[in-house]
């Protein structure tokens, strides 16, 4: 496959797996898909998880998903990545490593995991520094939500001057473009600011009263990196993402005792 044919819409993405299927590898696939891309996996770490926590995490061995995205990148190759829970300093610096080898020009979306919808921590402190320093130098964007935004900046982020300080931040930190989730401010809307080395996007949607919020972080920054795939810019890819983060939302069948997941595949009901 050359670079004349263009984006084919792969996406690598580097995660854990969530065993109740509306975070992690598993909401990754799902929304690819949908969003007309082919995903590819390489697995961090497998959870004990469903809709009302986190009961165990086994890490994969660092050489098991270095594995894995070798063989993917050399063998069908890349579009874009993803990356979501990585854990460890150790593992984002081995991970970081084999991008640099083997995909330094595939635009890169970052996903800082920390803490679940349950409140789970899913990374540690010396991880949390990787990250800024190995993984955001160089992002296409880094999707963190407000609390992660904090931790990565060290801005207050409760309003939207915050959201915009912490994106200024990471443009500062070398990202290339980053996206400071609202919704975790309170509000009857949720604002979300885009910044890139080019410009500002403010997006703003009315909030949904639900229960069904797991995995809406791994999903938007999914659909986001399968539209970057697919050749869309930024802003673009950002705004149809939330859309299609919106009417999954909105779709949500109720599953679960606790934070249910989203339903992926409402753009499928929504043909019917």
């Amino acid at each position: 496959m050359t670079e004349a044919q263009g984006p084919q819409g792969r996406v690598l993405v580097i995660a854990g797996s969530d065993s109740g299927g509306g975070a992690g590898i598993q909401a990754d696939i799902k929304t690819i898909s949908m969003l007309g891309g082919y995903a590819m996996t390489a697995v961090t770490a497998i959870t004990v998880q469903d809709t009302t926590g986190v009961h165990g995490v086994w890490p994969v061995p660092i050489e098991a998903v270095t594995g894995q995205m070798q063989v993917t990148l050399a063998d069908i190759g890349a579009d874009a990545i993803k990356t979501g829970m990585l854990g460890s300093a150790a593992l984002v610096e081995a991970v970081a490593e084999c991008l640099a080898a083997n995909a330094s020009m595939i635009p890169r979306v970052i996903d800082p995991v920390m803490i679940a919808t349950s409140g789970h921590r899913l990374v540690e402190a010396k991880g949390v520094e990787a990250i800024r320093s190995e993984l955001v130098p160089g992002a296409r964007l880094v999707t963190p939500n407000a609390p992660e935004a904090e931790v990565l900046t060290g801005k207050a982020v409760e309003t939207v001057d915050g959201q915009r300080r912490a994106a200024e931040q990471l443009l500062e930190l070398g990202a290339n473009g980053a996206l400071v989730k609202g919704g975790h401010i309170p509000g009857s809307k949720i604002t979300d600011v885009l910044q890139t080395t080019t410009g500002e996007w403010i997006f703003e949607s009315r909030r949904i009263e639900t229960t069904s919020t797991h995995g809406t972080g791994c999903v938007l920054a999914s659909a986001i990196a399968a539209l970057l795939a697919q050749g869309e810019s930024v802003p673009d890819a950002v705004e149809q993402g939330r859309d299609y983060l919106m009417g999954a939302i909105r779709a949500a069948k109720g599953f679960g005792r606790g934070a249910g997941p989203l339903h992926h595949g409402w753009v499928l009901d929504d043909e019917d």
